[in-house]
């Protein structure tokens, strides 16, 4: 069943090929004995790298599995979705990506294929939530069996999701509380990006939403009573997260219209302001203009209080003026 490259050594494509022994632990085999491996034995798990071309080869030729679920475990751009024939399982999932130094709305793909008996994945980058799985695997306080492990990675996935919905809810917190004390412009970058973020996180959980109610509503015979339960209380919390990031898009939405609002009421003041000054200084600047135009019979050219009678008329006119305001509360 093995991944060969062109030097007859095991491939690198091949992450992890485990066989569960029951008892919440697995056997990781090795890749010199993946060579001789019967793929057709029960509580068997292969993980791979399907950007290997390796893999591919592999699948077509090794792994029985027909051409529609080789294509969506090999496929570079998959929705969520589930496809169900027989006792056959394919589900495609996204998972937050909780990498080092990447962002978690840009979501992993992960591609299972199962019979119940053996389970085949592929994926292109790490997830976390696979890690997470393989340790309690090492520890022996994992799944006892295929059904098990598929609804355990599948409950992994979907609470990985909620850190990440709370950690957007904690920064629009701090946002909401700078609403009215940071700089408009950085702050409406930031409120712009948040939504930017929640609107690619829900991309794919609304279809990975149903893909999960497809999956109860598998008529799976290794799936029992207790499998479809719990199937749907992970289902229940992928919509509280749905409605969660919901919210998260009306709050930021909300918050963008305040903020505008605060500058706009920041310009209307300031707009305000000038009209009351220009309005003050036009009649000012008439009566000036009005005095200093060079024709004879001028009033108080030849006085030596001219100016002085001048500057008083206009600090008269100012104070009338700004009463005139005042009375008719423009002030």
């Amino acid at each position: 069943m093995t991944v060969i490259d062109d030097s007859g050594h095991i491939s690198k494509g091949l992450v992890n090929a485990l066989l569960l022994d029951g008892k919440g632990g697995a056997k990781k085999i090795d890749q010199n004995e993946v060579v001789n491996l019967n793929t057709q034995q029960d509580k068997l798990w292969l993980h791979f790298d399907y950007e290997e071309p390796a893999v591919q080869q592999w699948l077509e030729q090794c792994s029985g599995l027909n051409t529609v679920a080789i294509e969506s475990l090999i496929s570079d751009e998959t929705r969520p979705h589930v496809l169900s024939r027989g006792d056959n399982l394919l589900i495609v999932l996204r998972g937050v990506n909780q990498n080092p130094g990447a962002q978690p709305e840009d979501m992993v793909s992960l591609r299972i294929w199962t019979d119940g008996k053996r389970l085949i994945s592929t994926r292109k980058r790490s997830l976390i939530s696979t890690e997470t799985l393989l340790s309690s695997l090492s520890e022996s306080s994992g799944a006892e069996d295929i059904a098990a492990l598929l609804i355990e990675w599948v409950d992994r996935i979907v609470a990985s999701i909620s850190d990440v919905v709370d950690d957007l809810e904690e920064e629009l917190l701090d946002m909401e509380e700078q609403l009215f004390s940071a700089e408009p412009r950085e702050l409406r970058s930031e409120l712009l990006h948040m939504r930017k973020k929640a609107i690619l996180i829900r991309r794919y959980l609304a279809p990975q939403r149903e893909a999960l109610n497809q999956l109860i509503a598998a008529p799976l015979t290794w799936l029992n009573d207790f499998h479809r339960v719990r199937l749907r209380s992970i289902a229940d919390r992928q919509i509280r997260h749905i409605e969660d990031i919901d919210t998260v898009k009306e709050r930021a939405s909300m918050a963008q219209e305040e903020l505008a609002n605060r500058v706009s009421e920041q310009l209307n003041s300031r707009s305000y302001v000038l009209t009351v000054v220009a309005a003050v200084f036009l009649p000012l600047g008439f009566f000036t203009g009005l005095m200093g135009i060079n024709v004879g019979g001028m009033p108080g050219v030849e006085s030596e209080q001219g100016f002085w009678l001048v500057s008083a008329i206009c600090m008269g006119l100012t104070v009338l003026l700004m009463g005139l305001f005042y009375w008719r509360k423009w002030l």
